[in-house]
Protein backbone atom coordinates (compact mmCIF):
# COMPACT_ATOMS: atom_id res chain seq x y z
CA UNK A 1 0.00 0.00 0.00
CA UNK A 2 2.93 2.33 0.65
CA UNK A 3 3.90 1.99 -3.03
CA UNK A 4 0.41 3.12 -4.05
CA UNK A 5 0.54 6.30 -1.94
CA UNK A 6 4.07 7.06 -3.12
CA UNK A 7 2.90 6.76 -6.72
CA UNK A 8 0.01 9.17 -6.10
CA UNK A 9 2.27 11.70 -4.36
CA UNK A 10 4.96 11.57 -7.04
CA UNK A 11 2.50 12.03 -9.91
CA UNK A 12 0.92 15.04 -8.16
CA UNK A 13 4.33 16.70 -7.81
CA UNK A 14 5.23 16.12 -11.45
CA UNK A 15 1.89 17.47 -12.67
CA UNK A 16 2.21 20.64 -10.59
CA UNK A 17 5.74 21.14 -11.92
CA UNK A 18 4.49 20.91 -15.52
CA UNK A 19 1.69 23.42 -14.86
CA UNK A 20 4.24 25.87 -13.40
CA UNK A 21 6.28 25.56 -16.60
CA UNK A 22 3.11 26.35 -18.54
CA UNK A 23 2.62 29.64 -16.72
CA UNK A 24 6.29 30.52 -17.23
CA UNK A 25 5.77 30.06 -20.98
CA UNK A 26 2.78 32.41 -20.97
CA UNK A 27 4.69 34.96 -18.89
CA UNK A 28 7.72 34.88 -21.18
CA UNK A 29 5.51 35.15 -24.25
CA UNK A 30 3.89 38.25 -22.75
CA UNK A 31 7.35 39.60 -21.93
CA UNK A 32 8.48 39.11 -25.54
CA UNK A 33 5.35 40.81 -26.83
CA UNK A 34 5.88 43.77 -24.50
CA UNK A 35 9.58 44.01 -25.38
CA UNK A 36 8.78 44.40 -29.04
CA UNK A 37 6.29 47.19 -28.39
CA UNK A 38 8.45 48.95 -25.83
CA UNK A 39 6.69 48.11 -22.55
CA UNK A 40 7.24 44.67 -21.01
CA UNK A 41 4.74 45.34 -18.21
CA UNK A 42 1.93 45.91 -20.71
CA UNK A 43 2.90 42.74 -22.55
CA UNK A 44 2.92 40.64 -19.39
CA UNK A 45 -0.29 42.29 -18.19
CA UNK A 46 -2.12 41.56 -21.44
CA UNK A 47 -0.99 37.93 -21.31
CA UNK A 48 -2.18 37.53 -17.70
CA UNK A 49 -5.56 39.23 -18.25
CA UNK A 50 -6.21 37.34 -21.49
CA UNK A 51 -5.28 34.02 -19.86
CA UNK A 52 -7.48 34.71 -16.83
CA UNK A 53 -10.55 35.63 -18.89
CA UNK A 54 -10.20 32.62 -21.19
CA UNK A 55 -9.66 30.32 -18.21
CA UNK A 56 -12.81 31.51 -16.42
CA UNK A 57 -14.91 31.14 -19.56
CA UNK A 58 -13.56 27.65 -20.16
CA UNK A 59 -14.01 26.45 -16.58
CA UNK A 60 -17.64 27.56 -16.35
CA UNK A 61 -18.82 26.49 -19.81
CA UNK A 62 -16.36 23.79 -20.82
CA UNK A 63 -18.28 20.82 -19.36
CA UNK A 64 -21.45 21.51 -21.34
CA UNK A 65 -19.46 21.99 -24.53
CA UNK A 66 -17.57 18.71 -24.04
CA UNK A 67 -20.73 16.69 -23.32
CA UNK A 68 -22.44 18.22 -26.34
CA UNK A 69 -19.49 17.45 -28.64
CA UNK A 70 -19.41 13.88 -27.33
CA UNK A 71 -23.14 13.30 -28.04
CA UNK A 72 -23.61 12.20 -24.42
CA UNK A 73 -27.10 11.69 -22.98
CA UNK A 74 -27.99 11.53 -19.29
CA UNK A 75 -28.19 7.94 -18.03
CA UNK A 76 -31.62 6.53 -17.22
CA UNK A 77 -31.60 4.65 -13.89
CA UNK A 78 -34.20 2.17 -15.14
CA UNK A 79 -32.20 1.39 -18.27
CA UNK A 80 -28.75 1.34 -16.62
CA UNK A 81 -29.37 0.44 -12.94
CA UNK A 82 -25.97 -1.21 -12.41
CA UNK A 83 -24.13 1.79 -13.87
CA UNK A 84 -25.97 4.31 -11.69
CA UNK A 85 -25.68 2.17 -8.53
CA UNK A 86 -21.96 1.59 -9.13
CA UNK A 87 -21.24 5.28 -9.56
CA UNK A 88 -23.22 6.14 -6.42
CA UNK A 89 -21.41 3.48 -4.35
CA UNK A 90 -17.95 4.43 -5.60
CA UNK A 91 -18.69 8.12 -5.03
CA UNK A 92 -19.48 7.36 -1.39
CA UNK A 93 -16.26 5.34 -1.08
CA UNK A 94 -14.33 8.22 -2.70
CA UNK A 95 -15.88 10.79 -0.36
CA UNK A 96 -17.29 12.98 -3.15
CA UNK A 97 -20.82 13.95 -4.26
CA UNK A 98 -22.33 11.62 -6.85
CA UNK A 99 -21.51 13.14 -10.25
CA UNK A 100 -24.02 13.35 -13.09
CA UNK A 101 -23.94 10.22 -15.22
CA UNK A 102 -24.00 10.22 -19.02
CA UNK A 103 -23.93 7.54 -21.69
CA UNK A 104 -22.57 7.62 -25.25
CA UNK A 105 -24.28 5.25 -27.67
CA UNK A 106 -21.21 3.57 -29.14
CA UNK A 107 -19.90 0.00 -29.08
CA UNK A 108 -16.29 1.10 -28.40
CA UNK A 109 -15.11 0.65 -24.79
CA UNK A 110 -14.25 3.99 -23.20
CA UNK A 111 -15.17 6.54 -20.53
CA UNK A 112 -14.25 10.03 -19.31
CA UNK A 113 -14.95 12.52 -16.53
CA UNK A 114 -15.24 16.27 -16.78
CA UNK A 115 -16.32 19.34 -14.78
CA UNK A 116 -14.69 22.10 -12.76
CA UNK A 117 -14.82 20.49 -9.31
CA UNK A 118 -16.37 17.48 -7.49
CA UNK A 119 -19.63 19.40 -6.90
CA UNK A 120 -19.94 20.20 -10.60
CA UNK A 121 -18.74 17.05 -12.31
CA UNK A 122 -19.95 14.28 -14.56
CA UNK A 123 -18.81 10.83 -15.63
CA UNK A 124 -19.57 9.47 -19.09
CA UNK A 125 -19.26 5.89 -20.36
CA UNK A 126 -19.96 4.25 -23.70
CA UNK A 127 -22.59 1.57 -24.11
CA UNK A 128 -19.73 -0.64 -25.26
CA UNK A 129 -18.14 -0.36 -21.81
CA UNK A 130 -21.46 -1.14 -20.10
CA UNK A 131 -22.19 -4.17 -22.25
CA UNK A 132 -18.73 -5.66 -22.83
CA UNK A 133 -17.03 -5.23 -19.45
CA UNK A 134 -17.63 -7.51 -16.49
CA UNK A 135 -18.98 -5.99 -13.29
CA UNK A 136 -15.62 -5.56 -11.54
CA UNK A 137 -14.00 -4.31 -14.75
CA UNK A 138 -16.62 -1.61 -15.23
CA UNK A 139 -16.29 -0.64 -11.57
CA UNK A 140 -12.53 -0.35 -12.08
CA UNK A 141 -13.08 2.03 -14.99
CA UNK A 142 -15.62 4.06 -13.00
CA UNK A 143 -13.28 4.21 -10.00
CA UNK A 144 -10.57 5.56 -12.30
CA UNK A 145 -12.87 8.31 -13.56
CA UNK A 146 -14.07 9.21 -10.05
CA UNK A 147 -10.42 9.45 -9.04
CA UNK A 148 -10.02 12.12 -11.72
CA UNK A 149 -12.90 13.99 -10.09
CA UNK A 150 -11.66 13.56 -6.50
CA UNK A 151 -8.14 14.67 -7.39
CA UNK A 152 -9.40 17.70 -9.36
CA UNK A 153 -7.81 16.30 -12.51
CA UNK A 154 -10.91 17.39 -14.39
CA UNK A 155 -10.20 21.01 -13.48
CA UNK A 156 -6.49 20.68 -14.20
CA UNK A 157 -7.02 19.12 -17.61
CA UNK A 158 -9.60 21.74 -18.59
CA UNK A 159 -7.12 24.39 -17.44
CA UNK A 160 -4.31 22.86 -19.48
CA UNK A 161 -6.48 22.73 -22.62
CA UNK A 162 -7.36 26.39 -22.14
CA UNK A 163 -3.73 27.34 -21.58
CA UNK A 164 -2.68 25.55 -24.77
CA UNK A 165 -5.25 27.64 -26.63
CA UNK A 166 -4.08 30.83 -24.90
CA UNK A 167 -0.45 30.17 -25.83
CA UNK A 168 -1.41 29.49 -29.45
CA UNK A 169 -3.51 32.68 -29.66
CA UNK A 170 -0.89 34.87 -28.00
CA UNK A 171 1.78 33.47 -30.29
CA UNK A 172 -0.37 34.17 -33.34
CA UNK A 173 -1.06 37.74 -32.19
CA UNK A 174 2.64 38.33 -31.52
CA UNK A 175 3.73 36.96 -34.92
CA UNK A 176 1.09 38.96 -36.80
CA UNK A 177 2.07 42.11 -34.90
CA UNK A 178 5.72 41.66 -35.80
CA UNK A 179 5.01 41.17 -39.50
CA UNK A 180 2.25 43.75 -39.92
CA UNK A 181 2.68 46.12 -36.99
CA UNK A 182 5.33 48.53 -35.87
CA UNK A 183 7.28 48.02 -32.74
CA UNK A 184 9.11 50.68 -30.79
CA UNK A 185 11.86 52.13 -32.98
CA UNK A 186 14.59 52.07 -30.34
CA UNK A 187 13.98 48.34 -29.95
CA UNK A 188 15.42 47.81 -33.42
CA UNK A 189 19.05 48.31 -32.46
CA UNK A 190 21.48 45.41 -32.53
CA UNK A 191 20.76 44.34 -28.95
CA UNK A 192 17.04 44.86 -29.35
CA UNK A 193 17.04 42.95 -32.63
CA UNK A 194 18.63 39.94 -30.94
CA UNK A 195 15.99 39.97 -28.22
CA UNK A 196 13.24 40.33 -30.79
CA UNK A 197 14.60 37.36 -32.74
CA UNK A 198 14.61 35.33 -29.53
CA UNK A 199 11.04 36.40 -28.87
CA UNK A 200 10.07 35.51 -32.43
CA UNK A 201 11.62 32.05 -32.13
CA UNK A 202 9.84 31.54 -28.83
CA UNK A 203 6.52 32.64 -30.33
CA UNK A 204 6.93 30.06 -33.10
CA UNK A 205 7.97 27.23 -30.75
CA UNK A 206 5.78 27.95 -27.72
CA UNK A 207 2.56 26.36 -29.12
CA UNK A 208 4.51 23.16 -29.78
CA UNK A 209 6.04 23.25 -26.30
CA UNK A 210 2.61 23.95 -24.78
CA UNK A 211 1.10 20.99 -26.61
CA UNK A 212 3.87 18.68 -25.38
CA UNK A 213 3.30 19.86 -21.80
CA UNK A 214 -0.43 19.22 -22.20
CA UNK A 215 0.28 15.66 -23.28
CA UNK A 216 2.76 15.14 -20.45
CA UNK A 217 0.27 16.38 -17.85
CA UNK A 218 -2.40 14.09 -19.30
CA UNK A 219 -0.11 11.05 -19.04
CA UNK A 220 0.82 11.80 -15.43
CA UNK A 221 -2.81 12.23 -14.40
CA UNK A 222 -3.71 8.85 -15.93
CA UNK A 223 -1.11 7.08 -13.80
CA UNK A 224 -2.43 8.88 -10.73
CA UNK A 225 -6.07 8.00 -11.51
CA UNK A 226 -5.13 4.34 -12.06
CA UNK A 227 -3.47 4.23 -8.65
CA UNK A 228 -6.19 6.13 -6.81
CA UNK A 229 -8.97 4.21 -8.56
CA UNK A 230 -7.37 0.91 -7.53
CA UNK A 231 -7.29 2.18 -3.95
CA UNK A 232 -11.01 3.03 -3.96
CA UNK A 233 -12.24 -0.11 -5.74
CA UNK A 234 -9.79 -2.33 -3.83
CA UNK A 235 -9.46 -4.34 -7.01
CA UNK A 236 -6.59 -3.20 -9.27
CA UNK A 237 -6.95 -6.41 -11.29
CA UNK A 238 -10.44 -5.38 -12.42
CA UNK A 239 -9.12 -2.15 -13.93
CA UNK A 240 -6.09 -3.97 -15.39
CA UNK A 241 -8.37 -6.43 -17.21
CA UNK A 242 -10.59 -3.60 -18.42
CA UNK A 243 -7.54 -1.82 -19.85
CA UNK A 244 -6.51 -5.02 -21.60
CA UNK A 245 -9.96 -5.24 -23.24
CA UNK A 246 -9.69 -1.58 -24.25
CA UNK A 247 -6.25 -2.28 -25.72
CA UNK A 248 -7.66 -5.14 -27.81
CA UNK A 249 -10.68 -3.09 -28.89
CA UNK A 250 -9.89 -1.96 -32.43
CA UNK A 251 -12.96 0.23 -32.84
CA UNK A 252 -12.20 3.98 -32.64
CA UNK A 253 -14.62 6.40 -31.04
CA UNK A 254 -14.53 8.85 -33.94
CA UNK A 255 -18.10 10.15 -33.74
CA UNK A 256 -17.94 11.10 -30.06
CA UNK A 257 -14.29 12.15 -29.69
CA UNK A 258 -11.84 14.50 -31.38
CA UNK A 259 -8.31 15.78 -30.82
CA UNK A 260 -9.54 18.41 -28.37
CA UNK A 261 -11.24 15.88 -26.07
CA UNK A 262 -9.19 12.70 -26.65
CA UNK A 263 -7.01 13.28 -23.57
CA UNK A 264 -10.09 13.17 -21.30
CA UNK A 265 -10.90 9.53 -22.01
CA UNK A 266 -9.50 6.63 -19.99
CA UNK A 267 -7.61 5.62 -23.16
CA UNK A 268 -7.03 7.55 -26.38
CA UNK A 269 -10.20 6.96 -28.45
CA UNK A 270 -8.40 7.91 -31.68
CA UNK A 271 -5.40 5.61 -31.23
CA UNK A 272 -6.42 3.46 -34.22
CA UNK A 273 -5.66 6.43 -36.49
CA UNK A 274 -2.35 7.33 -34.91
CA UNK A 275 -0.17 4.50 -36.11
CA UNK A 276 3.22 4.26 -34.46
CA UNK A 277 3.49 7.91 -33.46
CA UNK A 278 6.36 8.97 -31.27
CA UNK A 279 5.54 8.54 -27.56
CA UNK A 280 5.89 12.23 -26.75
CA UNK A 281 2.83 12.98 -28.89
CA UNK A 282 0.59 10.44 -27.14
CA UNK A 283 -2.17 11.75 -24.86
CA UNK A 284 -1.94 8.65 -22.66
CA UNK A 285 0.90 6.57 -21.21
CA UNK A 286 1.50 3.13 -22.78
CA UNK A 287 -1.40 0.91 -21.78
CA UNK A 288 0.95 -2.03 -21.15
CA UNK A 289 2.86 0.07 -18.62
CA UNK A 290 -0.40 1.02 -16.88
CA UNK A 291 -1.42 -2.63 -16.65
CA UNK A 292 2.03 -3.57 -15.32
CA UNK A 293 1.82 -0.94 -12.57
CA UNK A 294 -1.65 -2.09 -11.55
CA UNK A 295 -0.52 -5.69 -11.28
CA UNK A 296 2.36 -4.62 -9.03
CA UNK A 297 0.03 -3.01 -6.44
Amino acid sequence: MATLYENISWNKKKSIFLIVIFFIIIGFLGYSFGLYFGDIFIGIGVAIVFSTVMTLIGLYSGEKMILSMSHAAEADRKKYPHLVNSVEGLAIASGIPTPKIYVIEDSAINAFATGRDPKHASVTVTTGAIERLKRDELEGVLAHELAHIRNYDIRMMMLVVILVGVVALLSDIFLRSMFYGRGRRDSRGRGGAVLILIGLAFAVLSPIIAQLIKLAVSRQREYLADADGALVSRNPDGLARALMKIKNDKEPLVEAANKATAHLFIENPLRAFGGRINYMFHTHPPIDERIKRLKNF
